[in-house]
């Protein structure tokens, strides 16, 4: 049986055959532990009905094993280089396409409707360079695709952020923006010695799963985003400076809003870091129901 391409050794060889150097521009880490892509894929569920977009395939290490398990497989690659890589590691996969693209640029919903049967469950699975990781969650997160489930490799430090609870000093915009649209659980904690070249960091492979019944509606998202940001802008503050640097500093605005924040049980004294999604949620709706714009 051929070496699974995530073994520290067939990974050295197909890197030496092609030639490859890292770019550490684009924050590549090739992950050469086959238990712990073996864990990625279990955490996914795939079967045959399932369809899959993986972002950064890399040599394809993460792509052999969900090629065996999932209907079709669709790999964004940004790096021009690994393209032919690509070709040659993953040739015995006729489910696996590659599309030399950044996800960033990615029509989501075009590409979607262009490769997948979107009346099957659509799946992601990435391992995430760690400078975009951000960009990249939000965009998955609050696209207007439905995504069956999201299965990605991160920095450890922004899983904690991912899964922080009010109070915790992980806890912020990050937390909320995924909280509002997907359940989070850290699967597993990656050491970095588990990646080549070695990262400064460790990793953890992280589930999100959408929620079941919207806490935000669809029509609301980009609102309560905004809002977010606002009462986070600088967390340090307190809330009800935050939103007066915002709204305005009249004594009616500043009563307003003082009214609104304790009705939420809390003294005025509160930072936003403390207050859970709900709270915050319900602070949004009092604010509007007063006409503020948010």
């Amino acid at each position: 049986m051929t070496e699974l391409i995530s073994s520290p050794e067939r990974t050295r060889e197909i890197l030496q055959a092609h030639g490859f150097t890292f770019k550490k521009s684009l924050g590549q880490n090739f992950l050469t532990n086959p238990g712990l892509l073996q864990d990625m894929v279990a955490a996914a569920d795939l079967s045959a009905a399932d369809q899959v977009i993986e972002i950064g395939p890399g040599i394809g290490a993460l792509t052999e094993l969900l090629a065996q398990k999932a209907g079709k497989v669709v790999a964004l690659e940004i790096d021009q280089r690994l393209i032919p890589i690509l070709a040659d590691t993953l040739q015995a996969y006729p489910n696996v396409v590659v599309k030399n693209a950044d996800i960033l640029k990615v029509d989501l919903p075009a590409l979607l409707a262009a490769e997948f049967d979107v009346t099957k469950p659509i799946k992601v699975l990435a391992n995430l360079p760690y400078y975009i990781t951000t960009p990249i969650l939000l965009k998955l997160v609050q696209a207007q695709v439905d995504l069956a489930q999201i299965i990605v490799m991160m920095q450890y430090e922004v899983a904690e952020r991912i899964v922080a609870t009010p109070g915790h000093k992980a806890y912020g915009s990050l937390t909320l923006a995924i909280a509002m649209n997907m359940q989070a659980q850290i699967v597993t904690k990656v050491p970095k010695s588990a990646f080549i070249p070695q990262p400064k960091v460790d990793s953890a492979i992280v589930s999100l799963t959408p929620l079941t019944t919207e806490i935000i509606p669809k029509a609301e998202k980009a609102q309560f985003n905004r809002f977010i940001q606002i009462v986070f802008k600088q967390r340090r503050k307190r809330l009800l400076n935050n939103l007066l640097s915002f709204f305005g500093k009249t004594p009616a605005i500043k009563a307003t809003m003082t009214a609104g924040i304790t009705s939420l049980g809390v003294t005025v004294d509160v930072r936003a870091e403390a207050l859970s999604l709900g709270q915050l949620e319900a602070l949004f709706r009092f604010i509007l129901k007063n006409q503020y714009k948010i």
